[in-house]
């Protein structure tokens, strides 16, 4: 598609900020309003139009998609996508760990451990820890609270949280990521310990590599969007 506007900007709008193409607004590609909460996250979006050359890049839009998914998906049926992310906390990758005294076990500890003993207290919650592969179910209060976490989101977190979880496996670290001091190094990092140890044991592989950083800049991707979405 050829590039068909030429002044891209950014105006109030009821409920928040949209962006603007030649003093029209964009509308999401469902067709909804796209007002998004903050300036920040609209000079951001509108930045990616900015950006355009003479043939536009989809593939570019990467804001635009996230907040696309929070208007045009998450807004219309919050429930269900409350309850698929809330899923997560079942299986959460920070409490399965190796089998106790081998190596990979302590390491797991030793990175694991603080973040979900955080979780555990911000939350009021409790977490079963899970040596070796048999599943153990989490205590229903727990499931309860973290969906009752998640239903406290807005949308665009919810659309942020998403992405995260898929990324990391864990609904843990995604709410760790969408915190305001989050790091998305360490944060990446925990949630790869285990490729990591293994890639440390037998090598790594360019390819390998080079797909984990794409996984990587969509983590942090949805890290900024969260933040710019966050309210001050």
């Amino acid at each position: 598609m050829k590039r068909f506007y030429k002044a891209v900007g950014t105006e109030q709008a009821a409920g928040g900020w949209h962006v603007v193409l030649d003093g029209r607004a964009v509308k999401t590609q469902g067709g909804t309003a796209q007002i998004v909460p903050t300036k920040a996250l609209a000079d951001a979006m509108a930045a990616e139009w900015s950006g355009q050359g003479e043939e536009i890049d989809t593939s570019a839009f990467k804001l635009r998609d996230l907040a696309d998914f929070a208007l045009d998906a998450i807004a219309p049926d919050r429930e269900s996508h409350v309850r698929e992310l809330a899923a997560y906390a079942q299986t959460d990758t920070l409490c399965y760990r190796g089998d106790e005294g081998e190596p990979l076990h302590a390491r797991q500890v030793e990175v694991w451990e603080p973040l979900l003993a955080a979780a555990e207290t911000r939350w009021d919650v409790r977490f079963e820890r899970v040596s070796g592969i048999i599943h153990r179910p989490q205590p229903a209060a727990t499931l309860a609270r973290m969906e009752a976490v998640l239903a406290a989101q807005s949308d665009f977190s919810l659309a942020a949280l998403r992405m995260l979880t898929s990324l990391s496996a864990s609904l843990v670290i995604a709410l760790h990521a969408i915190a305001p001091d989050a790091d998305d190094n360490a944060l990446w990092a925990a949630a790869n310990l285990e490729e990591d140890w293994q890639a440390q044991l037998w090598g790594r592989d360019a390819q390998a590599e080079e797909v984990r950083q794409g996984r990587f800049d969509a983590f942090r991707l949805a890290m900024q969007f969260a933040a710019m979405a966050r309210p001050a």
